[in-house]
Order: C-alpha cells, then structure tokens, then sequence
C-alpha cells in the first residue's frame, strides 16, 4: 500500500479535507484555555470517528483543520460531528462562552479537498492511461 494512505476491507484510500469554521460573529474567543481544550476536544472527537487529524491550528477567530476521513463520511458529516461536539463541550465547561455568544459556531464553514498529489498529476495520469 502506498505511504500515507488507508486500506479498508474493499478500498485504498486518503480521502483529505481542509476545514475552516469560526466563531460567531468572528469573535476572538478561541484564546488561553479554551484554545487548548478545543485542539484536546478536536482530536479526541477525529479519534471516536475513526478520522485522523493532519494539521490543526486554532486562531483566535478561526480554526483550520486537515483531517483524514473514510470514504463513507461525508465532509458535512465530520464537520458537523466536531462543531457540535466541541460547541456543546467548550459551552458547558467555560460559562463565560454562554454568556458572549447565543451559540459558539456559524452555521457556515470552507471544506477543500485535497490529496498527496497535485491535479494535474492527476490529469496526466487519467490522459495517459489511453497510452499504455
């Protein structure tokens, strides 16, 4: 199996998002320790969906995530398993939250797709099957 990849019983796979999502009202209350038990709160949710988390940094009005994911899971599904996990978490265990915001995330976020190669690798590559 390739390096960096994932096998299933009936696939291979890396199946990569990019996410970024942020607080309503782009509020700058992702600091101290509410940015440490999100990142804790992140990862153990990746964990409890089988995902496995690449690259996560937490701003103070944004986060970025790339995270694996399996080919049956939706990028709307991850999403929304990790904002309403860490919205209800972060909520209960820092009142202060409750009090700032109605709720903690928007109901918006960006998604990107990406892989170990580039796409037009790709490209060349599905254009030179033809060839061989």
């Amino acid at each position: 199996m390739p390096k960096g990849y994932s096998a299933s019983e009936t696939s291979v796979h890396f199946v990569g998002y990019h996410f970024v999502w942020c607080p309503k009202y782009r509020k700058n209350v992702l600091v101290g320790k509410v940015e440490q038990r999100l990142k804790e709160l992140i990862k153990e949710k990746a964990e409890r969906l089988e995902c496995k988390v690449l690259a996560l940094e937490v701003m103070p009005d944004h986060v970025h995530l790339f995270i694996e994911g399996k080919p049956l899971q939706t990028p709307n599904y991850i999403i929304g398993q990790i904002k309403g996990y860490t919205s209800h978490q972060l909520r209960e265990e820092f009142a202060d939250l409750r009090l700032k915001l109605p709720t903690l995330w928007t109901r918006s976020y960006f998604v990107s797709t990406h892989g170990h190669i580039s796409d037009a690798l790709i490209k060349k590559y599905i254009d030179e099957q033809k060839r061989m």
